[in-house]
């Protein structure tokens, strides 16, 4: 999905994901903004690879559920999601993700923020 929508990993770090993609006619919606779907898309991996980066080897993680507000209309060149985690269990991990629309020197705007949960299991299975 991350390369269908030509996004990119721009920051590893234990526990924290950022991912960029860029803004499309492909992922956009009828009046030129982005389309929430691909605000939940880069959301949700930024928060899957957050969780990812605390797991042991071995082990993937699944997104169980995911909650999106979205706050503002998505309008720029591209979309940034920023993951983190906020609790890691050995059976749940809760995370959360924020989403900014960029447009060349322009402030950055929050369009979306996200909270969800992500079961690690075995990467075997």
């Amino acid at each position: 999905m991350m390369r269908l929508l030509g996004a990119e990993l721009l920051a590893v770090e234990p526990g924290r994901v950022v991912i960029a993609a860029p803004v499309r006619p492909e992922t956009s919606q009828q009046h030129g903004y982005a389309h929430a779907g691909l605000a939940w898309t880069i959301g949700d991996s930024a928060a899957g690879y957050s969780a990812l980066s605390l797991t042991g080897a071995g082990e993937e993680v699944l997104t169980s559920e995911m909650k999106i507000h979205l706050l503002a209309p998505a309008e720029g060149a591209r979309l940034l999601a920023e993951g983190r985690i906020l609790r890691a269990g050995r059976r749940l991990i809760v995370a959360a993700a924020d989403v900014w629309a960029e447009d060349g020197d322009a402030p950055r705007r929050h369009i979306a923020t996200m909270l969800g949960t992500m079961i690690p299991l075995r990467a075997d299975r």
